[in-house]
């Protein structure tokens, strides 16, 4: 098992997103991506969901990217509010790792972190220890 710190880099490659810091919440089942709109489409005559990523410490650099719409479910959030939110599957890269995950989308503006992985993402491959920061390095620039 990969020990891994409350808060590490991770990129989404498939995305096509550059590196950011994720916060590693094993209280949280589901991932979690911060988006600043989303938006279905329909593409051969199945549902997609495109979405708009600003990065960087200023959020500056805007991403568009598009995946295909897994499900939609409901989330309780940590302050107790429910909402419905599309999940898509990606590729997670995280302590150097490639994981297949699943990930809703989200405004996460208001947060700290991006990205939250949460403990679907991490099961049977990582442990995380909470006192511990950055165990790994940054990947290559994205």
């Amino acid at each position: 098992m990969i020990e891994l710190g409350w808060r590490e880099w991770a990129v989404l490659p498939d995305l096509g997103l550059p590196r950011m810091r994720a916060k590693i919440d094993t209280g949280a089942r589901t991932s979690a991506l911060h988006v600043d709109a989303h938006w279905r489409f329909v593409e051969a005559g199945a549902p997609w969901v495109g979405f708009r990523v600003s990065s960087g410490r200023k959020r500056i650099r805007t991403v568009e990217a598009a995946a295909p719409l897994v499900d939609e479910r409901e989330v309780v959030d940590s302050g107790g509010h429910r909402g419905l939110r599309p999940f898509l599957r990606t590729t997670l890269w995280l302590a150097g790792q490639a994981r297949p995950v699943e990930i809703n989308l989200t405004d996460r503006g208001s947060m700290l972190f991006p990205l939250l992985v949460g403990r679907s993402a991490l099961g049977g491959a990582f442990t995380v220890d909470p006192a511990r920061s950055f165990l790994h390095p940054r990947p290559v620039r994205a």
